[in-house]
């Protein structure tokens, strides 16, 4: 090997520099992986959405013999990574490994036992994207097509994820269906039943948003933060409440940005490309002005 190239290994090698994004994982530690993950979405996805996803054949006859197989499978793959996520975090070695098995096993089972509700609530974004858009012809058509539904079955898996208290592995399914949709959700944002979004590219739902029950957007959507609370040293204050309070029954059109703590009263049309910073009155209609 010549000179510039051990050289450049060398710099390379050279952790101090660069510490602050060099993880350096203990010893036997598993790490988390994006392909492991993505199959653990495809196996909930077949779980939650039977004959839409994984085996096409499944009936009631065979369902029981499905639905088994794939939760034995999910709650393996489920606990290597939760696993992965509590290592990752944990920088203290003498944290047991045995002690991050059992936590990593109760807590896949804990998420399974939430399949259920997370089915449910699932089944009213699919009305609602149904109900939503006249082009829609099925509840088949929108399981499989709008992106609407993948980016939102990642979030509610994600979101309970983190209420279970499992780091990391929630933002990094997210992130993976922000990367196929275009649509930004953050597993930390609390969102109601019957929530569906128009066709959905740009959508951004920050970490601290509440939204309620039957609300629509449409594309571009922002829910963000207005400003951040800074610290004693100038940095971001985190785990505050940012973004906005959005009521039941709103109807949100394509590329608005709503900004802040504020809140949208229940029934409220918000019109195309409108910035809003301020509370919004129930049953208001923010329009442009021709």
């Amino acid at each position: 090997m010549n000179k510039n190239l051990l050289d450049t290994i060398k710099k390379l090698s050279d952790v101090e520099g660069f510490k602050d994004v060099c993880h350096q994982q203990n010893e036997n530690n598993p790490m988390p992986s994006v392909e492991v993950l993505s199959e653990i979405v495809q196996l909930i996805r077949a779980i939650l959405f039977p004959g839409y996803f994984g085996n096409a054949a499944v009936n009631s006859k065979t369902m029981l013999y499905h639905i088994g197989v794939n939760v034995d499978k999910l709650h393996a793959l489920l606990f290597m990574q939760i696993k992965a996520g509590l290592c990752f975090e944990t920088t203290k070695e003498s944290v047991a490994c045995s002690e991050i098995d059992r936590v990593s096993k109760e807590k896949a089972s804990e998420f399974v036992s939430l399949l259920p509700s997370i089915r449910e609530k699932l089944h009213t974004d699919v009305v609602a994207a149904y109900n939503g858009d006249p082009a829609a012809k099925s509840f088949g058509e929108v399981i499989f097509c709008y992106p609407s539904i993948r980016a939102i079955s990642n979030y509610r898996i994600a979101n309970a994820l983190l209420h279970l208290g499992v780091p990391l592995i929630p933002r990094i399914i997210t992130e993976m269906a922000h990367s196929e949709t275009g649509i930004d959700i953050h597993p930390g944002a609390t969102i109601g039943d019957y929530f569906t979004i128009d066709h959905g590219t740009g959508v951004v739902i920050g970490e601290t948003a509440i939204i309620g029950k039957n609300v629509k957007m449409y594309q571009g959507v922002t829910l963000g933060a207005k400003s951040f609370p800074l610290d004693a040293d100038g940095n971001p204050i985190k785990g505050i409440a940012r973004h906005p309070r959005i009521g039941n029954d709103v109807v949100i059109y394509s590329n608005s940005t709503i900004l802040g703590t504020i809140t949208v009263g229940d029934g409220a049309v918000i019109g195309g490309n409108i910035w809003v910073d301020s509370d919004v009155a129930p049953g208001a209609k923010l329009v442009q002005r021709k």
